[in-house]
């Protein structure tokens, strides 16, 4: 029997959802990753939660364990129908699965209904010239909805896998014949705000019905195909290329090795699927042949296309930022390359160096950690690594009050410092953490904290002795894709001790770290050793952009490179 495509599938890879069907290889699903586990379970517990309210906020609503429950509660007319089970569609392979569908109105004898989806994701973000549907659990309606402004959708691929989830359950709720007339469903993200979208609409054009009908025609050719490879009739309908979930796919390592080996143009990062068919079509079908390609010519404006036109030309007609691809298929080629002359490359430095690294569990920063390098000396200032944490204090003002004693600590080295004639320099790597942070402290005032005034006066002063190596380091070194810590400090040969080390592993060692007895201790210890490690990688970085990294070569001359125009 043919598997029904679900909501989940709709913006999926589509060799994952042929794999997902049967492989044409021997193969094992590889055991689930703790991080991957740990956003499961958080997952679920938010749902669990969030049901849990509105079942508490709407006595009307019905709880439903099955697909006829569901069918006879939508037939009676139920306001709010909780944890639905949608019968699938078989004629259009589809099947849905939704937490919530609401009752929005009536046509005829048939009551209509909106599917809502429970997330655990950041769904929306700033954006001034937007404006987006909210309601609240208590008032969950859309009719009951009011516009925020200044708010739009993340374009992120969360966002974009969820928003088409969303159109998948109206599709079926529409074969059904109970779907809202105005094609509205809802999301309800981590921070429990219910955001609608009317996706009959072209206001929302990445997920609305005529975008999903085209992910999910393409992907029905696909399960259609698949049926027809086993059952002997056909070849395998799909093949590997590199795609943004590949990062957590279970088939990840039996597709990578085939790409690698002939290393095909879909391992450039970033790329899309789309840019991937164009560059084939123009028989640019791996990463040394996009290497080869000449970024002055794809930066330049195109005018009416003519048989001459080199292929980059005719590329750059259709991928918009032709070259970055370009210069990162260089960076594989060649390793790490310069973007600016190399007496450009650098990173400012100081008589004091304070390398400054965060952890954050949920929310709250539970941990500060500093490094301190001392080049001139300063009575009273130390080489060496400084923590300040928060093992077990989670009262609203807990992280106020961490932040308040690691800024006295910051303050009174910056002042012994100034009063000795010596200048501090403090880094960081992606200081949107860090000054997220900082903001979140001072938002909750305290009687002998640090203000926003302070904040100010030390990350706004000029020249800057606040310095984000994330963005110094993006402007500087051209790479093959990732410019995260673990990618550039591994660059400047810097290593982590643990063998697992990741911001999100963190979060594991911290549930640990928050009990108590020996596995407690040991999990504190592995954090603190993992931030000072952190610390002590930024300012590997910075001293080699200082020094290595001025030798790189510069990633538009790719002299020495045969075959090279």
């Amino acid at each position: 029997m043919t598997d029904f495509l679900r909501g989940d599938e709709i913006a999926a890879c589509v060799h994952r959802v042929a794999l997902s069907r049967g492989e044409p290889f021997d193969f094992t699903r590889p055991r689930t990753a703790p991080e991957h586990e740990r956003r499961r379970r958080d997952a679920e517990k938010l749902r669990r939660a969030v049901v849990s309210d509105i079942v508490e906020m709407h006595p009307d609503s019905v709880v439903v364990d099955s697909s006829v429950a569901t069918v006879d509660a939508i037939h009676e007319g139920a306001p709010l129908v909780i944890s639905p089970r949608l019968p699938g569609d078989g004629d259009a392979l589809r099947r849905a699965h939704v937490h919530a569908l609401v009752r929005v109105g009536r046509v005829g004898t048939r009551y209509t209904y909106s599917p809502i989806l429970i997330k655990n994701n950041e769904l929306v973000e700033a954006a001034a010239t937007r404006r987006t549907l909210v309601g609240s659990l208590a008032r969950i309606g859309p009719s009951e909805a009011t516009f925020r402004d200044g708010v739009g959708v993340r374009s992120n691929p969360s966002a974009l896998r969820n928003g088409l989830a969303l159109s998948h359950a109206l599709c079926v709720l529409e074969t059904m014949g109970v779907a809202d007339p105005d094609a509205r469903g809802a999301i309800v993200d981590r921070h429990r705000e219910v955001w609608w979208f009317d996706l009959g609409t072209a206001n929302y054009p990445r997920f609305n019905l005529a975008a999903y009908q085209r992910y999910y025609d393409e992907r029905l050719a696909v399960v259609r195909a698949h049926e027809r490879w086993r059952a002997g009739d056909g070849p395998f309908p799909t093949e590997p290329y590199w795609h943004r979930e590949c990062l957590e796919c279970p088939y990840n390592e039996p597709c990578a090795r085939e790409l690698r080996e002939r290393d095909d143009v879909s391992l450039t990062r970033f790329t899309t699927f789309d840019q991937q068919l164009t560059l084939r079509e123009h028989n640019v079908t791996t990463r040394r042949a996009l290497a080869r390609l000449d970024p002055a010519v794809a930066r330049q404006r195109p005018g009416p296309a003519t048989a001459d036109d080199r292929p980059e030309a005719h590329i750059a007609r259709v991928i918009n930022h032709l070259d970055e691809l370009i210069y990162r298929a260089r960076a594989h080629e060649r390793g790490p390359l310069r973007i600016v002359d190399a007496d450009h490359v650098g990173c400012p430095t100081g008589d004091v160096e304070v390398d400054i690294d965060t952890e954050s569990y949920g929310d709250a920063t539970y941990l500060w950690g500093a490094l301190v390098t001392v080049h001139q000396p300063v009575d009273g200032v130390r080489d060496g690594y400084v923590a300040f944490a928060n093992w077990d204090d989670h009262a609203a003002d807990a992280e106020a009050r961490l932040f308040t004693e690691f800024w006295r600590w910051f303050d009174d080295l910056r002042q012994r410092c100034q009063s000795q004639g010596r200048s501090v320099t403090a880094y960081c790597f992606w200081a949107q953490a860090e000054d997220g942070a900082m903001n979140r402290a001072v938002d909750y005032p305290l009687p002998d904290g640090p203000t926003r005034a302070d904040l100010d006066e030390f990350r706004l002063g000029s020249p800057t002795n606040w310095i984000d190596l994330h963005h110094l380091a993006k402007t500087q070194i051209q790479t093959d894709g990732p410019i995260g810590l673990k990618v550039l400090a591994g660059l400047a040969g810097f290593t982590w001790r643990d063998a697992n080390p990741s911001g999100e592993a963190s979060m594991l060692w911290y549930e640990v770290a928050m009990g108590s007895g020996e596995a407690a201790t040991g999990s504190r210890a592995r954090i603190l050793a993992y931030n000072e490690d952190d610390c002590r990688a930024t300012r590997a970085l910075r001293e080699w952009l200082n020094g290595p990294a001025r030798s790189l070569a510069h990633r538009d001359d790719f002299e020495g490179i045969a075959g090279h125009h």
